[in-house]
């Protein structure tokens, strides 16, 4: 690129928005209660991971996030997108022992990062909507990508016949664009604590989610029954009822008791948080 030219286009801080993805990570597990999923205070519904694991994986992940960040501020072609997020998934398994913590933040939260970088390259609007609507450029890629038919995800949604993530990203994150993100907006202002608002946010998602981990855990009735508990929970008041922090702790007992865990809501709302704070970043 002409070096003259690239002095008058937008700067954008990789290596920032990359740590912005891991502390964002890292603020979904710190949430507590989380029904079902790894706290720092408990394992949930899991037996071969704890907060630790989690820990051992952000750190194999740190470098994956800036380097995304880079090519997507470089309007990189999906192709080393792709090779990334593998690489990365790699780094993972090797850091906990062959557990899968964050395979789907590495594909959801890595291709919202790469679109963020890329809105700013291009001097784009980079509200959280505009960053979910990116990610359609890569929708005809997405979509022709190969898929791991072994994975249990991927059993799941082709045994029940639903969408999954990458439908989702093909799509812009409509799940994101137009329940997530208001969703937690609205908590925020409304004078929640954060994590209040992130359960509040958390619950709703998985009230409304087709959740692979939820069918893959629990077949369809586990997915059925966690989404009814969820709404449960929200027509209460979710999170901005008083006694919501119990109701809450009582719910995750159901939830371990069924060995149910809403991971794929849980990477969802961390991606919220990165398309909320990257706003302003």
């Amino acid at each position: 690129m002409n070096a003259v030219l690239q002095t008058f286009l937008p700067c954008v801080d990789s290596a920032r928005l990359g740590r912005l993805a891991v502390g964002c990570l890292h603020a979904e597990l710190a949430v507590a209660p989380k029904p079902g999923l790894v706290t720092p205070f408990d394992p949930g519904s899991h037996d071969d991971m704890d907060a630790g694991t989690f820990l051992r994986s952000l750190f194999a992940l740190r470098h994956y996030f800036r380097d995304i960040a880079l090519a997507g501020a470089d309007d990189a072609p999906f192709a080393t997108l792709r090779t990334l997020g593998i690489e990365a998934e790699a780094a993972m398994l090797r850091a906990t022992g062959g557990v899968n913590t964050h395979r789907g933040a590495i594909f959801s939260l890595g291709l919202l990062v790469a679109a963020a970088a890329r809105c700013r390259s291009k001097g784009q609007p980079v509200s959280g909507e505009q960053v979910c609507l990116a990610v359609r450029d890569w929708s005809a890629d997405l979509q022709s990508a190969p898929l791991d038919t072994n994975s249990p995800g991927q059993r799941a949604r082709a045994r029940h016949g639903i969408a999954g993530v990458r439908e989702q990203a093909a799509a812009g994150y409509p799940v994101l664009r137009t329940l997530a993100l208001p969703t937690l907006r609205t908590a925020l202002s409304a004078g929640l604590p954060r994590e209040a608002a992130l359960s509040h946010t958390l619950m709703t998602l998985v009230a409304e989610l087709d959740d692979i981990n939820l069918l893959h855990r629990g077949g369809a009735e586990g997915l059925h029954w966690a989404r009814n508990q969820a709404a449960a929970f929200i027509a209460g008041g979710g999170a901005f009822a008083a006694d919501w922090r119990l109701r809450l702790q009582q719910l995750g007992s159901a939830f371990v008791a069924r060995r149910l865990s809403p991971g794929g809501s849980a990477d969802l709302l961390a991606c919220s948080v990165f398309l909320l704070q990257q706003e302003v970043a």
